[in-house]
């Protein structure tokens, strides 16, 4: 019964057109499940009569290759009740389109609105036979003219028209596989007032479109009502090349469980514990209350990926790449920490051979599209390579208008006002963006920008041709660098040739000043050394002479007259008188305060011959028989 009320439920939302399960349910039970009630509670009707009718479906084993359709023998009253009904649905809807499908030796009826297409035809079958549309197998539909928007009516189909339904035999071949998986499917999701537009691989699951529509629509996944999903087992596990949905778009309505009140479990104990029972009791508490069933509550997954009116900008971008790895996890871009103006320093501003592109990723919470473009397409791991190798990605929230306006100042003060312009212009809902900037022909400008209602195939081309346009430049521009740097190379040779040059000639010159210098110094040491020991001779000779005793008169006894010899060249000699009774100290210092002191000359007596500078200077000259006349010689030392 179960099985038969599905395909009530089905009949009736197909002729009807009501897709609200609720109401379409509310409709059958008021009708008793009769199909032609209900149906005359919804559409418009040329006659009062209608005949209640359990509207069981005929099925009947057959063979392959039977083509006619034999009804089974039904008691009397069922039969005139069946007919009765199939004559009231008949006469009160004219264009309805009656048809008998054969698959796998079953045959059920198909009661479609002339207005329906042959695509809502084939999601009716696989929601009837299990069939996914994309492998269904239909015959007798009216050849090349049933296109997926061809109308039943305008097909020409005989009342009571047998189609013959199978699947397709064998597995897909390879290149057909791989055409889905890289093919790009655009669901057009509808959700209250709002529509979305997503774009996805073929290589993305049904579960994983759950979650992200749990991010754009607050609905938990486990709460989400889904209507247009093809009848696959295992669906929330199946890739969406393998679902069979519709190209090149695919419609889809989700809304949110009605709340459902909620059961404890209670443990009601007697005075016997072995009697104690478990009672289902409803807990008033357990479930919120209606007007708070989908109250948006804070979380840290929603919040924005920079704080509000951020004043630091390389705090804020520090900020942005720590958020956005939080909430879409490690597969992300590594995002540069830093101003804008050191971002275009570290990526255009380089030597050529080193330099790279600059991707400026705009964010915006209030974009249907960033938690997709985050994902799908900044996640995947051929975006991922491709940046990491050729880019310096930066990040920025453009959610908070205090934000957008800092970042405009920033690329005003490191690009221009038509790159600020650039940014202003960009609507949210084409948000999140890629600006591409690259160093061309000695100015860093905008290249292109990338929008985030694209696929990842646009997006990795979109960046791939940035990249071969950069590659060109960069290759000029590093053949330039070189060119300049050959010359200024030769430059810089002949510049240190000459100065090496110049520094010689100046060493030289210092050198030459230098020993003029020391001989100079030298020649005035020399001369003050000269004059200090002309001086102490002259001290000497002045003291020698002081104290030379006074000379005796010719006629004075005990007189000596004492005769000095001059060593070479002089020719001439000293004479002088002393006393007998002076000393030898005496005749020396009369000796040096003539020039000749006994540290430089010794005196010598004729006969004997004796050094009297070895004597005793205390001694008289009359000891030293030096009396009364003597002739003594001067020598050098």
């Amino acid at each position: 019964m179960a099985e038969n009320r599905e395909e009530i439920l089905a009949n009736f939302q197909t002729i009807t057109n009501v897709e609200d399960v609720d109401e379409a349910l509310f409709h059958l039970e008021e009708s008793n499940w009769d199909l032609l009630s209900a149906i005359n509670r919804v559409l418009p009707q040329d006659g009062n009569s209608t005949t209640q009718t359990n509207n069981a479906q005929d099925e009947e084993m057959i063979d392959d290759d039977i083509s006619v359709i034999t009804p089974k023998n039904h008691p009397p009253d069922r039969q005139d009740n069946n007919q009765a009904s199939t004559s009231s649905l008949r006469n009160s809807s004219s264009d309805l389109v009656e048809l008998q499908v054969n698959c796998n030796n079953k045959i059920k009826e198909i009661i479609m609105s002339g207005s329906a297409t042959v695509s809502d035809l084939k999601n009716r079958l696989e929601m009837v036979f299990g069939i996914p549309v994309c492998q269904q197998q239909i015959s007798g539909l009216g050849g090349s003219k049933a296109t997926s928007t061809a109308l039943l009516s305008s097909l020409g189909l005989a009342r009571n028209a047998v189609l013959r339904l199978k699947a397709a035999d064998g597995l897909m071949a390879d290149e057909e596989v791989a055409e889905r998986l890289t093919t790009t499917y655009v669901l057009h999701v509808k959700h209250e007032d709002r529509d979305y537009t997503l774009k996805y691989p073929g290589t993305k699951t049904v579960q994983e479109v759950k979650n992200d529509l749990f991010s754009l629509t607050d609905i938990p996944v486990r709460h989400q009502v889904w209507t247009g999903w093809p009848n696959v087992t295992g669906l929330d596990d199946t890739v969406l090349a393998m679902v069979g949905l519709n190209l090149p778009l695919h419609e889809l309505t989700v809304r949110g469980a009605p709340k459902q009140r909620e059961y404890k479990r209670i443990i009601v104990d007697s005075s016997d514990s072995e009697n104690s029972s478990v009672e289902e009791v409803e807990d008033a508490d357990a479930f919120p209350a209606e007007d708070e069933m989908f109250v948006d509550v804070p979380s840290d997954r929603l919040q924005p990926l920079m704080s509000e009116r951020v004043q630091d900008e390389a705090l804020g971008c520090i900020e942005f790449a720590q958020r956005f790895r939080a909430r879409y996890g490690p597969n992300s871009p590594n995002f540069f920490e830093g101003t804008l103006q050191d971002a275009i320093k570290e990526s255009c501003l380089t030597p050529a051979k080193e330099r790279k592109l600059l991707a400026v990723y705009l964010h915006h919470e209030h974009s249907v599209l960033s938690n997709v473009f985050c994902t799908q397409l900044l996640g995947c791991e051929t975006v991922l390579q491709t940046l990491s190798a050729n880019f310096i990605v930066y990040g920025w929230d453009l959610t908070y208008p205090d934000n957008m306006n800092l970042l405009l100042t920033s690329v005003t003060n490191a690009l221009d006002l038509v790159a600020s312009r650039t940014i202003r212009r960009i609507p949210i809902d084409r948000l999140p963006a890629l600006i591409i900037i690259m160093r061309l022909r000695s100015n860093t400008e905008i290249y292109s920008v990338i929008n985030g209602n694209v696929g990842v195939s646009e997006l990795v081309g979109g960046l791939m041709e940035a990249v071969e346009r950069f590659a060109v430049q960069r290759e000029e521009d590093a053949k330039v660098e070189r060119e300049r740097l050959a010359r200024q190379r030769v430059k810089w040779e002949q510049d240190e040739a000459y100065q090496m040059s110049l520094d010689a000639d100046r060493a030289k010159e210092e050198v030459k000043k230098q020993l003029e210098l020391e001989r100079n110094q030298e020649i005035e040491r020399a001369e003050s050394e000269r004059q200090m020991q002309e001086a102490h001779k002259e001290a000497q000779r002045l003291g020698a002479e002081a104290r030379v005793p006074p000379e005796p008169e010719a006629d004075a006894g005990d007189v000596t007259r004492i005769r000095v010899r001059l060593p070479p060249p002089h020719h001439e000699c000293l004479e002088r008188r002393f006393r007998a009774q002076d000393t030898l100290a005496g005749l020396l210092d009369f000796l040096a305060s003539k020039g000749y002191p006994q540290e430089n000359y010794k005196v010598i007596s004729s006969w004997p011959r004796r050094d009297l500078t070895a004597e005793s200077q205390s001694s008289t000259l009359k000891a030293l028989n030096l009396y009364p006349q003597e002739t003594i010689v001067l020598e050098e030392r």
